[in-house]
């Protein structure tokens, strides 16, 4: 099986240009399932394995209270893999095909106010390229709703100023195009006024990255992370807050603000309609806590 997992990772990269956190998950996914069931004394073959042994490593990841949402990745994980060895001609059925998804639970994204986003922005220091690195940062993620792996990745040669838009590559290496306003792009150009990249990010030109650390090469997503943990404790905004909700207050200020849904979806990123539209239940509950708190007969 260890092979064809190598051939069906090779397959991913090359022939469906999947990105590198996908192909890292699919890694993880199947070769932890392959010691699962080595630890088991189960079958190695691809050829032996029934759905009957995928239901019971889907029952154990349950009992070790794996999220849903992973258990169901690493069901699709096995599926694709699966599909892949049908075609390799090491399996005759897809044994995880039969499976089904554990129900997921509707959570609802968390997302700031307009004055709290307005704190978080105004946080970092004007006064010193750290700082001036860090308010582009945040405005660019808050304006253009980028994930933070999609702001990390931003060259130069993506950014128009004049038209006031940035083209970004998204999950599966899909390119749109987002839109940068004018506060973003104030912030970018004090930020690029004063930058200092590494020699071989300079020699990249229009190809070198928007956004470095101190020593002149492109940031890791974890050190944005960590940048914004810093000036979340400065702020004090809700521990909860992360890179990823500036991208959820992006949608949810759109939408309340008469935005249509398939726009946003767009502006996005999102393949399916179904993903954006829990930004509408988030709309639907900030509508309901105003109505409320105004009018006089609401409770």
């Amino acid at each position: 099986m260890t092979s064809t997992i190598t051939r069906f990772l090779r397959y991913m990269a090359t022939e469906r240009n999947a990105s590198d956190l996908t192909i890292k998950a699919y890694r993880e996914d199947l070769f932890g399932f392959t010691a699962w069931i080595q630890e088991g004394g189960g079958p190695t073959s691809t050829e032996a394995l029934t759905p009957t042994h995928l239901r019971q490593f889907q029952a154990a990841l349950q009992q070790a209270d794996y999220a849903r949402s992973t258990i169901s990745r690493k069901l699709a994980s096995l599926r694709s893999f699966f599909k892949f060895a049908m075609r390799d001609g090491v399996a005759s059925t897809n044994p995880a095909k039969p499976l089904r998804n554990p129900r997921q639970s509707r959570k609802l994204p968390h997302v700031l106010s307009n004055d709290e986003v307005g704190r978080l922005l105004v946080a970092p220091p004007a006064h010193d390229v750290a700082g001036l690195r860090d308010r582009a940062i945040l405005e660019t993620m808050y304006s253009s709703g980028l994930r933070v792996s999609e702001l990390v990745g931003l060259r130069d040669g993506d950014l128009d100023f004049g038209q006031g838009i940035t083209r970004v590559r998204g999950k599966g290496r899909k390119e749109r195009i987002s839109p940068l306003g004018s506060y973003a792009i104030e912030a970018i150009r004090a930020y690029a006024a004063r930058r200092c990249r590494s020699t071989e990010a300079e020699k990249l030109g229009q190809a070198a990255p928007v956004f470095v650390n101190r020593f002149g090469n492109i940031l890791t997503t974890r050190s944005v992370g960590r940048m914004l943990d810093k000036y979340i404790a400065e702020t004090g905004l809700d521990s909860r807050t992360s890179p990823h909700t500036l991208r959820h207050s992006f949608a949810t200020h759109l939408l309340d603000r008469g935005a249509d849904i398939r726009s946003v979806q767009e502006l996005l990123g999102h393949k399916s309609l179904t993903t954006t539209q829990i930004y509408t239940h988030v709309s639907a509950t900030n509508l309901r806590t105003i109505y409320e708190k105004a009018h006089p007969r609401a409770l």
